[in-house]
């Protein structure tokens, strides 16, 4: 289980960087292709700074996330933890929540991939605030659990991502593949924090190697 789980967050962290390298391209002069084949858009300078700004909380967000999952970090620098859980919360409640919404009502696919990506950012705002408050309530059990809710979806860009390229591999047909590689990952990931919550609880407690006051809050 912890193979699969140091695996899992390596696959995110090196999918996180490569989609913030392809990203780097939409803050050029020249626009990206992604970017002409929406044209013409209402408000499209509103809607190109609604991209950077996503692009660049993405980039930051993801990648926060995993670093707070590090129970080194908690251990030997909980203020750090703190902190970069504070910034992270700020980057995904003020950033990139805000700016996805307002993307995901010109994506592709029309209202079934808009609803997709709302749903998804809903969850990853609701289950932050509520992380924020369990953490401030020192209910660092529930923490957790809403801390894993939100990389889960913040999870969704990779994995819906990586599903694309299988798609179209197969050859598969492209409008149909959008909406399940977008679904299917918000759903998954919801589903799975659940059943790893529900499997650690259900299995014997092991001893921990954290001090006592941050065993609740490692994730």
């Amino acid at each position: 289980m912890r193979l699969i789980r140091s695996a899992w967050l390596t696959a995110l962290a090196l999918g996180s960087t490569v989609i913030t390298a392809g990203s780097l391209e939409y803050f050029k002069a020249d626009l990206p292709e992604f970017v002409i084949e929406k044209l013409p858009l209402p408000w499209e300078a509103v809607w190109l700074g609604a991209l950077k700004i996503h692009v660049a909380a993405a980039a930051l967000a993801l990648p926060g996330c995993l670093v707070l999952l590090s129970k080194t970090t908690l251990q030997r620098a909980p203020r750090f933890h703190r902190w970069a859980g504070r910034a992270t919360a700020a980057v995904v409640l003020l950033a990139l929540v805000p700016s996805g919404s307002y993307l995901a009502l010109f994506a592709k696919g029309g209202l079934p991939s808009s609803a997709g990506f709302l749903v998804s950012g809903a969850i990853a705002a609701a289950t932050m605030v509520q992380a924020v408050r369990e953490a401030r309530a020192r209910s660092f059990e529930a923490h957790r659990r809403y801390a894993l809710h939100v990389l889960g979806q913040l999870s969704v860009a990779v994995t819906s991502r990586a599903m694309l390229f299988g798609f179209d591999a197969l050859a598969f047909d492209p409008e149909r593949a959008y909406l399940i590689a977008l679904w299917l990952p918000v759903v998954a990931s919801a589903l799975a924090v659940e059943l790893v919550l529900w499997r650690k609880h259900a299995l014997p407690s092991r001893p921990s190697r954290l001090p006592a006051r941050f065993r609740s809050a490692s994730v």
